[in-house]
């Protein structure tokens, strides 16, 4: 008798996956080859790298590098920023007469102040019509490739826009909403408001996926998600970090199957190694191996490493050194359990950088000067 499955299937325009979860596009880290590594775990929908259109349009080398996708990458999944409706058209349509990608996602949660001050990301659904106008300019070029939109509950407590711009959002014909369950202002501090992804739940349409993000750090923390609000899947940020093994939990768990037993060190490093070799493959020796150094931490985070070898791992210039460094390390530790609960980033709650004047009056379709990003990844 097969085990229960405790959640239906998302579904992503034509794309389904039977395990409702997706990669949260992060800056630095969603290139290929950790895309790749993720996607060797669990199903699901793994997203590029946030993607500028104007670099994007524009063919800027490294943004043409870094929408570069696995042949068995399905669906292709590119996270586009922009705050003109014109170049994101343009960018749009580039991506479906080119055929970059099956699936479009726009960003409208980054908190990062050298984007909000421009007018992007989390800063712009406060400007609803221009909000509106980006997601109808990328669902218009579009064609038969899905748009989605992810969004923060608004710029700060006072200025909660998320059900109004999501309500815009499906009224322009998007597939799915998912919600940063955090305001601009608390960046990646405090606590998650997981009660506000069931009240976006309740307000969109049911053919209208609504997706959690927030706080995720474990299966049980996404199995509980699912219960409390209502929501059609969960996006996966921070806590993938040094842990690519969390989405075969998440596959588990949303089958109904017993989770795998943690990995210990030995296999902690070999994940480790399949990583950095995946960065190699995808970005050269050079750029691929010092690539590696920032996630050495994240997968040590409460194994009984000493400081030096964490320092020596941490300023690795070979894939040879990291074997050999890795090879003095006891492959039989246990995975410790305060690793568990946040990683990443989390800093602390501040005022939003924001245009001038961008405050005054919510309905203006003004675009602001030098608002486009010239280069990709956030």
């Amino acid at each position: 008798m097969s085990a229960p499955v405790i959640h239906k299937p998302l579904r992503i325009g034509p794309y389904e996956s039977a395990t409702p979860v997706v990669l949260a596009p992060m800056a630095g880290i969603t290139n290929t080859g950790f895309r790749r590594l993720c996607r060797e775990q669990g199903a699901g929908f793994y997203v590029c790298e946030m993607i500028t259109s104007r670099g994007l349009v524009e063919e800027n080398p490294t943004t043409l590098k870094m929408i570069e996708m696995d042949p068995d990458e399905h669906p292709r999944s590119m996270q586009l920023y922009g705050v003109d409706p014109t170049t994101i058209g343009l960018a749009v349509r580039m991506v479906r007469e080119r055929d970059l990608a099956d699936h479009v996602d726009l960003n409208f949660g980054c908190p990062v102040p050298k984007v909000t001050r421009r007018g992007g990301g989390a800063a712009l659904p406060y400007k609803r019509r221009l909000f509106e106008a980006i997601v109808r300019a990328a669902v218009d070029n579009a064609g038969p490739i899905p748009v989605t939109v992810k969004m923060r509950i608004g710029i700060d407590d006072e200025r909660q826009t998320y059900l109004d711009a999501a309500r815009r959002a499906a009224d322009a014909g998007v597939a799915a909403v998912a919600l940063h369950a955090r305001t601009a202002a608390q960046r990646y501090s405090g606590t998650a408001d997981w009660s506000a992804i069931a009240r976006l739940r309740d307000a969109l349409p049911a053919e209208v996926a609504v997706l959690g993000n927030g706080d995720i750090f474990s299966a049980a923390d996404a199995l509980a998600m699912v219960a409390a609000t209502g929501c059609d899947g969960v996006v996966v940020g921070r806590g993938c970090l040094g842990r690519p093994w969390l989405f075969g939990d998440l596959e588990a768990a949303f089958a109904g199957r017993d989770l795998p037993a943690p990995p210990n060190l030995g296999q902690v490093t070999a994940m480790m190694r399949r990583h950095a070799e995946l960065l190699i493959q995808y970005m050269g020796d050079y750029k691929g191996i010092r690539d590696m150094r920032k996630h050495v931490a994240w997968y040590l985070k409460g194994f009984p490493v000493g400081g030096e070898l964490r320092r020596e791992l941490g300023m690795v210039e070979s894939l040879d050194q990291l074997d050999e460094l890795l090879a003095g390390l006891d492959p039989d530790i246990p995975f410790p359990a305060d690793a568990d609960g946040p990683r990443g980033r989390q800093g602390s709650p501040g005022k939003v950088v924001l245009p001038e004047h961008w405050l005054d009056d919510p309905d203006d379709l003004t675009v602001p000067a030098g608002a486009e990003l010239e280069h990709s990844g956030g």
